[in-house]
């Protein structure tokens, strides 16, 4: 079995759909796992599996706001030539203004 490590600009629509049907209220504390990484920086993320690979998805406020607005329809994501979905950045850069 494969193992990937996926940030929430990485996200393809099969990785959401992963995570929102293994979460649909959200993830808590302790769902989330801490390692280092090879630059032994502290990663947090969240587990998910589908038949051939596991997948940790690094936790942040912009993973938690794409899997809280996403629709019935993952259909109708924007994704970009990657095919991986695309998440507004303004909405960040102000949040991260105003703090």
């Amino acid at each position: 079995m494969r193992r990937v490590i996926v940030d929430y600009k990485k996200l393809t629509p099969e990785v959401l759909q992963l995570l929102t049907s293994k979460f649909p209220d959200g993830y808590g504390d302790k769902d989330i796992i801490t390692f280092d990484n090879h630059k032994n920086e502290t990663i947090e993320a969240i587990e998910v599996k589908s038949e051939d690979t596991t997948y940790l998805v690094k936790v942040s406020c912009r993973l938690h706001y794409t899997m809280t607005n996403l629709d019935d329809n993952i259909d109708q994501l924007e994704l970009n030539d990657a095919g991986h979905i695309v998440v507004e950045d303004d909405f960040f850069t102000k949040k991260d203004e105003e703090e």
